[in-house]
C-alpha cells in the first residue's frame, strides 16, 4: 500500500510539474514572433538587437549600438515567467543588474511590459508590423512624458556568427 501511496504521489509531483513547465514555455512562447535578428541605423549609429527562439522557458536578448567603430551602448534582456507564473521582461542596460517589466499586454504580435516603480522607463512596447520589429519606451521624466521609438528591419543572419 505504502509503495502505490509513493508512485502516486511521484506522479502528482511530476504531472504538476510538467504542467507548471509548460503553462510557464506556453506563456514565453507566445512572443516567439521577437526571436531573429534586427538592425537599423540612425545616422552614424548603427542599432543591433538579436532575440533567440524561446527555450527552458525563457527568451533572451542582447542589443548594442555602435558609432564611428565604437560600441556606445548595449543591453542584455530574458523573458521568463517568474514564481508567480506572471511573464516579466527583465533588462539590464550597460551590464547594471536586471529590472523586472510585468507583462501588462499581449496579442498575436504586440507586447507591452510595465514597471511604474521604475524611473524611466515605465513601459517597454514591442510589436511586429510589415516594415520590421518596433520598440517604444516610455514613461515619465522629471514630470514630463517622455518616448522613444525604433523600428528594426529583419536580417538574414547575425554578423559574426
Amino acid at each position: 500500500m505504502g509503495s502505490i501511496r509513493g508512485l502516486l504521489t511521484g506522479m502528482l509531483i511530476l504531472a504538476g510539474w510538467a504542467g507548471a513547465n509548460a503553462a510557464e514555455s506556453s506563456g514565453v512562447a507566445r512572443l516567439a514572433w521577437l526571436q531573429g535578428a534586427w538592425a537599423a541605423e540612425d545616422g552614424a549609429l548603427q542599432m543591433e538587437e538579436v532575440w533567440l527562439a524561446p527555450k527552458g522557458g525563457a527568451l533572451l536578448g542582447v542589443h548594442r549600438d555602435v558609432a564611428g567603430g565604437k560600441m556606445v551602448s548595449f543591453e542584455f534582456f530574458r523573458v521568463t515567467a517568474g514564481a508567480d507564473g506572471k511573464i516579466a521582461y527583465w533588462a539590464s542596460p550597460l551590464g547594471r543588474p536586471p529590472v523586472p517589466f510585468t507583462l501588462k499586454e499581449t496579442s498575436e504580435k504586440k507586447a507591452v511590459f510595465e514597471n511604474l516603480e521604475h524611473d524611466f522607463p515605465q513601459r517597454i512596447l514591442y510589436w511586429l508590423a510589415a516594415d520590421g520589429l518596433h520598440a517604444r519606451i516610455e514613461g515619465t521624466r522629471g514630470g514630463q512624458a517622455s518616448a522613444e521609438e525604433w523600428t528594426w528591419r529583419r536580417l538574414a543572419s547575425v554578423s559574426g556568427w
